[in-house]
């Protein structure tokens, strides 16, 4: 039976129905936020997978073009692979969904959101996430929610609750934060450098809005929701914790005090394999499906055994693995300029993590072109982020990047676009790709220092200097005692309850992300993060500053140099000319090549306003191809004399040209001011001549004299 529920949330309903769509789903809801409708269903498989160490939890976001009345660009008229806004949207939902389920729960559970009508001012990925969070809790599913999230905006000093495009446009702020009733347990948002304190605000205020919907959901799930699941889970028995303990706790404990990466990994593998083999062995005559049960065992107790020793080390002996303090810094260097050719490079190495940024700068119309359901449809400046398997000294699959490499990117790439120049500022398409050649840690926040760096090198003129920092969280076993690390490494991101990222500036905040394994984390944790961020911060700028403090004042030598200049935009059709006859003879003429396509040739940028914007290497074709341009649209100027040279002489008079595009008639009785029998008489093809410019007649043609020029 079909059941509707709505909720006035802050001026805005929402509807949730249950019960007439995706009925043999475990799960589904169709949510109406405004006009946006997504359809969110939730499928758990019957068999769960007890001997994996892995949760199999799918979230999809799938974009249906229809829902926004477009009709999919290129020769595939139907949608194929996910844009990347799609997959940071799925990334957006499943983060904070994930710590919720139960910890041992190995059954593979597909969360689908299928984006039905867009409303642009209504967000169809929040709206998504809210309906994840629904048909999962109505399911049977072992899910501790619900969860829900909010976008936040700041206008004129004011925070708005899921502003929309017009006030998100004026905002300083765009931050989405989601969470439980109890706590926040995920963050992602760009800022124009805000303060820690305005950030921390705007964080519990949208707090404060996500217990409103998780309120609505639960009035929904003890209504329609079902019992959950009773799921196949692997007991392991007190006497084999205990055997495996008193075998490998020591050995671990000394492992996990090496400082050096790759020493400490082989050692923790050494002790591991040399303990399941030695289980192997003596249990050799079990058969295969009961070896393999308690070899799964002896692995998932050398894990927890490792992740107590861990935390016993940083939260109650208040040291590091590799003998940092808590808000230590690993070793930094910086360099620029490394590969010659390319329009600018930098290289940010900290501790084991080293990212290679390269900037290209391309004309305007090389910018990227999005098929999707936001407004959006270009896009200026892109950040790639690449992370190849040889960084961690591992192989592995090669091909089309993933979702945690489309993600890193996505980061960077809100934190430097905070502090990017305007299209009038710097017509370029800008494009920073992020090699990581060596990792251990936070590499998204060495892609900020490395990609900072590299567009200061190649001459963009950015506001301010960039950096970006990882914070983590390792909490006691009993909840009770906490401790903040500055700059995580991997084995604190992976053992740890926390990866807090902040990017920014010396002035504030740019960009922010948090994701945490536990259920939530408070308004004091939170705080103490961006504090210790600040302060580290502030110790990476004045090292990346020291090898370039500011933009250099001119692109490389190997960028494409620009002209920027307005004409009438009713001129436009006049300089492209008739099935681009005039704008191609233009470009052919002032780069001497025989083709557009050349990559000698110049290239022009005409914008519906008037812009005209011109690139190329040589600075002399630039001027050459704007010269010829402006002769396209200039205007004769009724009573204006003007030297031009003489094309064409016939026996009614001569043709004038006074620049390349323009010629006007000086008929015989206006050659001279005495009678002249013929035209060749007095001129011939190639000469100088003074005119006077009398005007256009009733057919459009120019007419000039030369009489009344002499005069």
């Amino acid at each position: 039976m079909k059941k509707i529920f709505t909720y006035d949330f802050r001026g805005r309903t929402i509807t949730v129905e249950h019960g007439e769509l995706a009925k043999q789903a475990h799960g589904a809801v169709l949510v109406r936020y405004g006009d946006t409708v997504i359809l969110s269903t939730t499928v758990i498989s019957k068999k769960a997978n007890i001997l994996s160490d892995f949760f199999p939890l799918m979230v999809l976001y799938q974009e249906k073009l229809y829902s926004v009345g477009k009709i999919p660009g290129g020769f595939i008229k139907r949608e194929g692979r996910p844009t990347d806004n799609a997959t940071l949207a799925a990334r957006m939902i499943d983060r904070p969904m994930r710590p919720l389920f139960k910890e041992d729960f190995r059954n593979e559970v597909q969360v689908v959101n299928t984006v039905l009508s867009v409303d642009q001012d209504n967000s169809p990925e929040l709206t998504a996430m809210f309906g994840s969070s629904l048909a999962t809790c109505i399911s049977k599913a072992p899910f501790d929610g619900p969860i829900a999230g909010v976008k936040v905006g700041r206008v004129d000093g004011e925070l708005i609750i899921n502003p929309t495009v017009e006030e998100m446009e004026k905002s300083d702020i765009d931050l989405t934060v989601a969470g439980t009733y109890e706590a926040i347990n995920m963050v992602e948002a760009g800022s124009k450098e805000v303060s820690e304190d305005d950030m921390l605000e705007a964080l519990m205020f949208g707090h404060e809005a996500i217990k409103e919907l998780c309120k609505f959901e639960q009035e929904i799930i003890d209504e329609i929701g079902v019992e959950k699941m009773e799921y196949e889970h692997l007991v392991i028995e007190d006497d084999l914790k205990k055997e495996i303990k008193n075998l490998a706790l020591d050995d671990l404990n000394n492992a996990l005090r090496i400082k050096d990466k790759i020493e400490k990994y082989n050692k923790i593998d050494e002790i591991k394999e040399n303990i399941v083999s030695k289980y192997e062995t003596e249990y050799e005559n079990l058969k295969p499906n009961e070896l393999e049960e308690l070899l799964t065992k002896v692995k998932l107790v050398l894990e927890e055994i490792e992740y107590e020793i861990f935390r016993q080390i940083v939260v109650k002996e208040k040291t590091r693995a590799d003998g940092r303090t808590m808000t230590e810094i690993r070793p930094l260097s910086t360099a620029i300029d490394l590969l010659p050719r390319t329009h600018g490079s930098a290289l940010f190495t900290r501790g084991e993590t080293q990212s290679l940024a390269v900037v290209t700068l391309g004309a305007l119309g090389e910018h990227q072109i999005l098929d999707g359901v936001s407004l959006e449809d270009t896009k200026r400046f892109m950040l790639h982020y690449n992370f190849p398997q040889f960084s961690v000294g591992e192989t592995g699959r090669y091909g089309a990047p993933g979702r945690r490499e489309i993600g890193h990117g996505a980061l960077g790439e809100r934190a430097l676009a905070q502090v990017m120049p305007d299209e009038e500022e710097f017509p370029y398409t800008v494009r920073v790709v992020s090699e990581i050649l060596e990792s251990n840690g936070s590499s998204s926040q060495a892609t900020i220092c490395a990609g900072c760096m590299a567009l200061m090198a190649a001459g963009v003129p950015i506001k301010a200097p960039v950096a970006g920092i990882a914070m983590g969280l390792i909490t006691s076993s009993d909840g009770k005692d906490y401790t903040i690390l500055t700059d995580i490494q991997g084995m604190e991101d992976h053992l740890g309850d926390m990866d807090f990222k902040v990017g920014g500036t010396r002035k504030g905040i740019c960009s922010l992300q948090m994701d945490i394994k536990i259920k939530g984390i408070t308004k004091q944790i939170l705080k103490e993060a961006l504090a210790q961020a600040k302060q580290a911060r502030m110790e990476i700028l004045d090292v990346m500053e020291d090898t370039i403090a500011k933009p250099r004042e001119e692109v490389s030598k190997y960028a494409p140099k620009t002209m920027i200049f307005t004409i009438d935009p009713n001129k436009i059709k006049d300089v492209i000319g008739r099935g681009g006859e005039t704008i191609t003879k233009i470009i052919l003429d002032a780069s001497n090549v025989s083709s557009v396509t050349d990559q000698n040739a110049v290239k022009v940028d005409l914008e519906d306003d008037g812009r005209v914007v011109i690139y190329h290497y040589d600075q002399d074709i630039i001027e050459k191809t704007a010269n010829m341009i402006k002769d396209v649209v200039r205007e004769v100027i009724d009573g204006k004399i003007y030297t031009g040279k003489v094309v064409k002489v016939e026996e009614f008079g001569c043709f004038v040209e006074l620049w390349p595009g323009c010629e006007g008639l000086v008929h015989v009785s206006q050659l001279d001011t005495k009678r002249v029998e013929k035209p060749s008489d007095v001129v011939k093809v190639g000469d100088d001549i003074i005119v006077k410019s009398l005007g256009y007649d009733k057919r459009g043609r120019l007419n000039l004299s030369r009489k009344e020029a002499m005069k």
